[in-house]
């Protein structure tokens, strides 16, 4: 009967294999974090845990993006990465994360964009700032400039300046740190600003041809994940409690996470 059904039943595709990557060959061993999204807590407890590693403390540290929003602390988060970075400019880089350009969106044409980052966690930034949001259901002009000139008045220039240069993508031998994906079928020199940010349909999908190595976050994981070529760690830690740092060896990933 099989054999009979066999002959108008829609065929299966054969599985397509994966293509093999090769092994992480950093330039040295580095530590990742994913995105802290306001919990200073959370981001001091995991800087001890990774002090405790044997062998972690004084490696290379890149900070994934999204230090703000969701959580209640994010002007204590954006106090300890700009001093980190200021204190050890050579061994700490911060990148630029969708919520950090969506920030920096709202201090130049908060008009256009406050409304989207209110409701992605922008009230939460406010707060941590001491600022009032915009009242009403529909914002006017007036209140939307209000907020802000009181924003920009309560971070003060020079972190706003600091969050303008954050880069987009940090590089070590074959493995590249970068905030939400690549897209696998352009080199990674030549991805476009919009997808590193927000990133693309097929990163989750497609490995890469070249060989190349994506550690990032923006996308929520239950557990941190090395597949395809690509290293997740945003552990939720807005949510969860949860933030995960990758401690990245050649061939080889630990995790370590609050």
């Amino acid at each position: 009967m099989k054999r009979l059904l066999s002959r108008w039943l829609p065929r299966r595709p054969a599985p397509v294999a994966e293509a093999e990557m090769p092994p992480l060959t950093p330039e040295r061993p580095f530590v990742a974090i994913g995105d802290v999204h306001g919990r200073a807590d959370l981001l001091a407890a995991l800087d001890s845990r990774i002090a405790a590693e044997a062998g972690a403390e004084g490696l290379p540290v890149v900070f994934l993006g999204d230090y703000v929003d969701r959580g209640e602390q994010s002007r204590e988060v954006l106090g300890m990465l700009m001093d980190a970075t200021t204190q050890d400019r050579a061994r700490i880089t911060c990148l630029m994360g969708n919520h950090e350009r969506m920030l920096l969106d709202v201090l130049d044409a908060p008009e256009i964009h406050a409304a989207r980052w209110l409701r992605n966690g922008g009230l939460q930034t406010l707060m941590s700032f001491g600022v009032r949001p915009p009242q009403g259901q529909s914002h006017d002009i007036d209140a939307l400039f209000d907020m802000r000139a009181a924003l920009a008045e309560a971070m003060g220039e020079a972190m706003i300046d600091w969050l303008r240069a954050r880069p987009l993508t940090w590089q070590s031998g074959n493995v590249w740190a970068v905030h939400a994906g690549a897209d696998p079928a352009q080199p990674m020199a030549a991805q476009e600003a919009g997808v590193l940010l927000w990133g693309h349909s097929e990163f989750r999908r497609q490995p890469r041809p070249d060989g190349q190595w994506v550690i990032h976050g923006h996308s929520i994981v239950a557990a941190p994940q090395v597949a395809g070529g690509r290293i997740a760690v945003d552990t939720g830690a807005y949510a969860t409690g949860r933030l995960t740092a990758a401690l990245v060896r050649a061939g080889d990933v630990r995790f370590v996470e609050t």
